[in-house]
């Protein structure tokens, strides 16, 4: 039956979200006919779901409570183009019984579950009392009402540490700390309430026994208006960091087939239990332990009920066979759920990655910029690679919103070919502009015991100094950034001549020999002293680059064969010849003894120097390029200097001026893209001022305040101060 032609009738949809989800919805919506109206703030005005809607509405500022998550605006757009439905997407408003509430009261179709069971499962503690009642297991914990402080720190004493606080009203990681004594408890229940009530206006937290080795293992359930319900087989996304889902599988890895059909029937029982109708997803964790265990009882436990479609569905969407957002539509048109369970089936293994725009490397920083490149030449192959994404090449990404670029999603008729295909897709995917997860992803799918499927919530941390090992560059590494500095430095005199014309002033310009910076001499051959480091601060290396004494000296630097000399530690440690050849503003072909290799570089901005990244068959290297006559100077200069790693506003300054303080006490806590992110001592020292105050807007680079070390306090001459 048509959509047009169905019991509640669709001919429009309103996608009340953005970015990935939002092209999403779009492509099925634009399948089946329905004309689609994408909604924006001003941040998104040049977005990709605004580009590819049929229509597209403003609702306000880049604030998300002025734009996405303002119900009046997206009701009033929804209305003003006559659409006939809203999709929420994920995020943002897809799981606020207000706005669904509102969606009736304005005859909307709202493409999600109704009010009552977005309320029954939106608050967490409400919801395990309703699941206990089922039969549904539930993990040991306390989800009461009272909520003082000294009241949680002893329930948490009776559950036993370590503990794990949650947003009662939470979802995404937000709102989540894990407790590992009670020392801890206090600061992670301030922080995590502070997270909550800026992500979701609600403080109330719940605690429950940490599982020290369990799986995250979730079902996907589907509930029509006719009492029918189904569960498309479940997925696992134990890979997380900061409880944020990094990569997730369909079917479970060494999940016996019984037990998917306890847990599947589980999950439908949670479902209608509460009347839910669409796309829904039960997350259990799984205790390995108890599972194997015999007489044990059951190995898996109600963690919480997400009442939209997934982040990860299209994992689901792979081993299906099935369109979910399609049947999302359908079912809000009133129709029943196009198969029954005997119906299903379940065919080969699908594994999704996603793609972030953050520093693995830096602790997970979020990170903006614009995306030069962003491509994946493999995508639709065999039908076995999927990119979802919500941005294309020449986007810029912002700090006001969720740093997600894009989903990689991969079939297999087996775990060991998706993981192939995985390994594949990570490589050839070409991007630049933004630092990305993509190295730390293929760390991750390369890892012998994610191979193995050896898997529970805590594996990156389990595997922090393999996942977080600082790759050392090479020589070859060192010679290749040298090229590109070269490069850069030839491309920015050029650049400086072309602007400043043949006149200064009014003044005929003498093209001064003496002003250039590409390593000029008179009657001899170009010589330049480059100066890197790693990123990490550690390794300092020099390269003394001299052009080929048998070329033309009024050759374009970076068209010349250099000699380059590659110091480690003030010792030489090899020479190579070394050529550049530019074929696009970011790409290049370097040269080294006979060596060619095609290859991506760009200059990130970093403290006091420009980070050179260099991307080649999916494989990254970054070097800092310093200024030789500083390198020296700089781990003591960064010492005495605290500055934003990010945009974000300032939520809390937790020390006084004046206050003497150890290395790694936290200082300032700075939220972006809806995560907190610490900002601690970087030695013993002492807090001289701060340069800002709660609720300002910091830009990435801004300095937070004056810091000196101890060192300089006790050097009765010390004028690093001044420096800060």
């Amino acid at each position: 039956m048509s959509l047009a032609t169905a019991p509640r009738p669709l001919r429009a949809v309103l996608i009340a979200n953005r970015g990935e989800i939002a092209c999403r919805v779009i492509r099925t919506a634009r399948r089946l006919g329905l004309r689609t109206i994408a909604v924006y703030s001003d941040a998104d005005a040049r977005a990709r779901h605004v580009r590819e809607a049929d229509e597209a509405i403003r609702l306000g500022p880049a604030a998300a409570g002025e734009s996405y998550l303002a119900i009046d605006k997206v009701i009033a757009a929804a209305q003003r183009s006559g659409a006939d439905a809203i999709h929420p997407g994920y995020g943002f408003l897809s799981e606020n019984a207000e706005f669904v509430a509102a969606c009736d009261a304005a005859d909307i179709i709202f493409i999600g579950p109704p009010a009552s069971a977005i309320a029954a499962m939106g608050d967490k503690a409400a919801a395990k009392a309703r699941m206990a009642q089922a039969g549904v297991p539930l993990v040991p914990g306390y989800h009461g009402e009272a909520q003082d402080d000294a009241l949680l720190r002893e329930e948490a004493g009776k559950i036993g540490y370590p503990v794990l606080l949650k947003a009662s009203a939470g979802g995404g990681g937000k709102g989540m700390r894990v407790v590992e004594s009670e020392r801890e408890f206090q600061a992670a229940l301030d922080g995590c309430r502070r997270e909550s009530r800026a992500a979701f206006g609600d403080e109330r937290m719940l605690i429950e026994k940490y599982l020290t080795q369990p799986r995250h293992v979730e079902v996907q359930v589907f509930c029509d208006s006719l009492g029918g319900g189904v569960y498309l087989f479940e997925r696992d996304c134990s890979v997380q960091r900061r409880h944020q889902k990094v990569l997730e599988e369909a079917p479970a890895p060494h999940l016996p087939e019984a037990l998917r059909r306890e847990m599947g029937e589980a999950a439908v029982r949670a479902a209608q239990e509460i009347g839910y109708g669409g796309a829904g997803t039960v997350e259990f964790l799984l205790d390995a332990a108890a599972e194997t265990a015999q007489g044990s009882g059951s190995p898996f436990f109600f963690m919480e009920m997400n009442t939209r479609l997934q982040v990860e569905h299209p994992v689901t969407e792979m081993i299906s066979g099935e369109d979910l957002v399609e049947w999302q539509l359908r079912v809000a048109a009133g129709l029943a759920l196009p198969k029954a369970q005997n119906e299903l089936t379940l065919t080969g293994h699908a594994i999704e990655a996603r793609l972030y725009a953050e520093d693995p490397d830096n602790d997970f920083l979020p990170a903006t910029g614009e995306l030069l490149r962003f491509a994946l030449p493999l995508e639709g192959r065999d039908g076995r690679i999927r990119l979802d994404s919500g941005v294309e090449a020449g986007d810029t990404v912002t700090m006001h919103y969720d740093p997600m670029l894009a989903k990689l999603i991969v079939h297999g008729e087996d775990r060991g070919q998706a993981l192939a295909e995985m390994a594949r897709a990570l490589a050839a995917l070409d991007i630049s502009g933004v630092t990305t997860n993509r190295r730390f992803l293929q760390r991750l799918v390369t890892h012998p015991d994610f191979i193995a499927a050896r898997l529970d919530t805590r594996f990156i941390e389990h595997h922090h100094d393999d996942l977080f090992a600082a790759p050392h560059a090479t020589d070859a590494d060192i010679a290749r950034a040298a090229l590109v500095a070269i490069d850069r430095l030839a491309m920015n005199q050029l650049t400086r001549d072309q602007l400043a014309g043949d006149h200064i002033d009014g003044a005929p310009r003498t093209h001064d020999p003496w002003q250039r910076r590409d390593g000029w001499r008179l009657n001899a051959p170009r010589r330049l002293r480059l100066a890197f480091q790693e990123t990490d601060g550690s390794g300092a290396y020099e390269v003394i680059a001299t052009q080929a004494l048998t070329q033309d000296l009024a050759q374009e630097p970076a068209q010349a064969t250099w000699q380059l000399q590659v110091q480690r530690g003030g010792e030489e440690t090899s020479r190579l010849a070394g050529q550049c050849q530019r074929l696009d503003n970011d790409t290049l072909a370097l040269t080294l003894d006979g060596h060619r290799q095609r290859l991506f570089a760009r200059l990130d901005p970093a403290s006091e120097g420009d980070a050179i990244v260099l991307t080649a068959a999916g494989q990254e290297s970054r070097l800092i390029w310093r200024r030789a006559d500083r390198a020296d100077h700089l781990p003591q200069e960064a010492e005495a200097k605290l500055t934003a790693p990010m945009h974000g506003t300032v939520v809390a300054l937790l020390v006084e001026p004046g206050q003497t303080v150890e290395k790694g006490t936290p200082l300032v806590v700075v939220e972006a893209m809806k995560m907190e992110h610490t900002l601690s001592a970087p030695a013993d020292g002492a807090v001289e001022a701060f340069h800002v105050a709660v609720g300002d807007a910091v830009a990435q680079g801004d300095e937070l305040l004056a810091f000196t070390n101890a060192e300089a306090m006790t050097d009765a001459g010390a004028d690093t101060r001044g420096d800060n």
